[in-house]
């Protein structure tokens, strides 16, 4: 079944009614939850301090909003995977690659900031691209699975450990693909980009079919985002390139294009994988529909970034990205951070803000943008998102 993209009074109504029902359910048990824990494989939309643990240099104003810090979030805030998180009771995910203050009781995160599903043919310190794609996180999770079971009967070490059985009890999420799509964009164009994007899906199937054979047994996986309405993909196109909300057509056709693979990939995996939730998530268009309608949903600001530097109708100028400061024509320029990051979708041209990124997991957890249907609150007592 094809997805249908909500007016924007449709979304509105599912939201309300998705708060509702979380409110609800929050009154009734504080505990029961079929998830005792998320393991989740991503990028820079989901990393929650990994990139940044293995490379230190992060810095302000990312993380302004809830933590009043940097900790690690490609946003002001919290992010789908920490709202998520929160929904069913659980901390926050700790990064795999954290080594200080982790807690992997609940769970482990290998989502790195630039990761790509397929493995990069180029360095970090040459491209920016990182080393951690999915096949190296896939490959962590299979050594913290052995280091679980081989410290099992460590009492210390099981403070900070879950149990052996708990991969057969945890939510495995995938948030990963952007960095596939977009870092070449530039170079070969959107036609070269469709090339190779059958392997990213391909690689994303074959990764859920070992973690099955690990264990897992319930798997999410949200699609590509409509980059073609991400400020900085935006700078510098023709007008005719642009939809009557300001978004790249060609751009969006063919993340329309991917995530039709991806979700009839995922039809055909569901099949070899008995006894097993595999869940594709349309976040595409719930995020879509907060680009193109943002006041009916309580923000102001579409395709425009809030922490940028140039202003005008994307505020985002590639020269210099959010937090940094350069010297341009002479001058001395920073990408700052307007005051009010809740009235935009856009946090800094590539990423959503934590405002976005709330009202896309309400829609995660309706259950109403999933295939097959998954509404969370058949398997948890849903905790309130504040």
């Amino acid at each position: 079944m094809r997805l249908r993209l909500p007016k924007a009074c449709d979304l509105q109504k599912l939201l309300l009614a998705g708060m509702a029902m979380v409110a609800t359910l929050s009154c009734l048990s504080h505990s029961k939850c079929e998830f005792a824990a998320i393991f989740n494989f991503g990028d820079s939309n989901s990393d929650t301090g990994g990139f940044w643990s293995a490379f230190p240099a992060q810095s302000g104003p990312n993380g302004m909003t809830y933590f009043k810090r940097p900790v690690g979030r490609a946003t002001d805030g919290r992010l789908m995977l920490d709202f998520l998180a929160q929904a069913l009771g659980l901390p926050f995910i700790s990064p795999y690659l954290q080594s200080i203050g982790s807690d992997y009781r609940h769970g482990a995160n290998f989502a790195t900031l630039a990761s790509t599903v397929l493995l990069p043919n180029t360095s970090l310190f040459v491209t920016g691209i990182s080393p951690f794609s999915l096949a190296i996180q896939l490959n962590q999770m299979k050594a913290f699975k052995t280091q679980v079971e081989e410290h099992s009967s460590d009492q210390q070490e099981s403070k900070r450990l879950p149990s052996r059985d708990i991969f057969g009890k945890s939510l495995y999420t995938f948030y990963i693909g952007q960095n596939d799509f977009t870092s070449n964009l530039a170079a070969i164009g959107v036609g070269g980009v469709k090339q190779y994007l059958p392997q990213v899906v391909s690689q994303i199937a074959g990764t859920i079919k070992e973690l099955y054979a690990l264990g897992g047994r319930a798997f999410l996986v949200l699609n590509l985002a409509p980059v073609g309405c991400y400020p900085s993909f935006l700078v510098g196109l023709p007008p005719y390139e642009l939809d009557a909300f300001g978004c790249s057509i060609s751009y969006n056709n063919a993340v329309v294009d991917y995530n039709n693979m991806l979700k009839e990939t995922l039809r055909q995996t569901r099949g070899s994988l008995p006894n097993a939730s595999l869940i594709y998530v349309d976040t595409s268009s719930v995020l879509l529909e907060l680009f193109r309608h943002p006041t009916s949903h309580g923000l102001k600001y579409g395709p425009k970034a809030c922490c940028g530097h140039g202003g005008g109708a994307y505020n985002f100028d590639p020269k210099v990205f959010c937090g940094n400061t350069k010297v341009i024509n002479g001058r001395t320029v920073t990408a700052t951070a307007s005051s009010d990051p809740y009235n935009y979708v856009s946090w800094d041209g590539v990423h959503a803000t934590e405002a976005a990124n709330k009202l896309v997991t309400w829609a995660i957890l309706n259950g109403s943008y999933s295939d097959p249907p998954f509404p969370f609150h058949d398997f948890c007592d849903l905790q309130p998102l504040n």
